[in-house]
């Protein structure tokens, strides 16, 4: 027993776990044609949480030893940049309506969610938390904590609101006719950020160029709507 709680406590056992748990679920993702109800994050999340309450570890071991993974994303976002740059021209010839684009977008993912908070008497700790929610997990963590939100639930919405854009993205440009790859990797950009732009890719690897696109230049206008809302406020 001792070994095995040696082995549960160490950092490359929860790493090995979690890049096997993802890729179980990324394999049923793929087999499933990349529905929309099987991304791998969905069905990897669970998963996880089942087998961290099972062994007994707490969730600040877990963290501590996949902290590796955390890291990753640094350089993962990163690159991103390099299909943004091999489009560099094309984007720069699409600069205003880009740039409307993302005005309506960011607008419209602060407003809807802090009006509907508000018209059921959300408090205003909720409201600053839910603010940034379209944006990226440690811009929303930071504008949250400066609004007198609470980070660790901003965290928590933006992942939800990744997921849920990533999952109904595809199946609502489909309805409503958008062909334009480049449209629609933007628009899934800015309202799903990492997860929006990693689905993008899945798709195109223009749609993707322009998700990675949408999720950078929407971090920043989202921070400085929300500064801004709390000045004049």
């Amino acid at each position: 027993m001792n070994a095995l709680g040696g082995l549960l406590s160490t950092q490359l056992f929860w790493l090995a776990v979690t890049l096997t748990v993802f890729a179980g679920a990324d394999a049923l993702s793929l087999r499933s044609r990349r529905h929309p109800l099987c991304h791998p994050v969905l069905l990897a999340t669970p998963a996880l949480i089942v087998l961290i309450r099972l062994s007994g570890v707490t969730y600040a071991t877990y963290s501590g030893a996949t902290s590796v993974l955390g890291f990753l994303l640094g350089p993962a976002v990163v690159g991103l940049a390099v299909p943004i740059h091999a489009r560099l021209g094309l984007i720069r010839r699409l600069a205003l309506p880009l740039f409307l684009a993302l005005l309506a977008g960011s607008l419209t993912a602060i407003v809807s969610a802090v009006g509907i908070l508000w018209l059921f008497g959300g408090p205003p700790d909720l409201l600053a938390t839910i603010a940034p929610r379209a944006t990226t997990t440690p811009v929303a963590m930071e504008l949250a904590r400066q609004l007198g939100g609470r980070p660790s639930l901003a965290a928590a919405l933006v992942l939800g609101a990744g997921v849920i854009g990533a999952m109904v993205a595809t199946p609502l440009l489909n309805a409503l006719g958008v062909r334009d790859m480049r449209a629609r990797g933007f628009a899934v950009g800015v309202s799903a950020h990492g997860f929006g732009a990693a689905r993008a890719f899945q798709v195109s690897e223009t749609a993707g160029a322009f998700a990675s696109l949408g999720m950078a230049l929407n971090a920043v206008a989202t921070a400085l709507i929300i500064l801004l809302f709390a000045v004049l406020a």
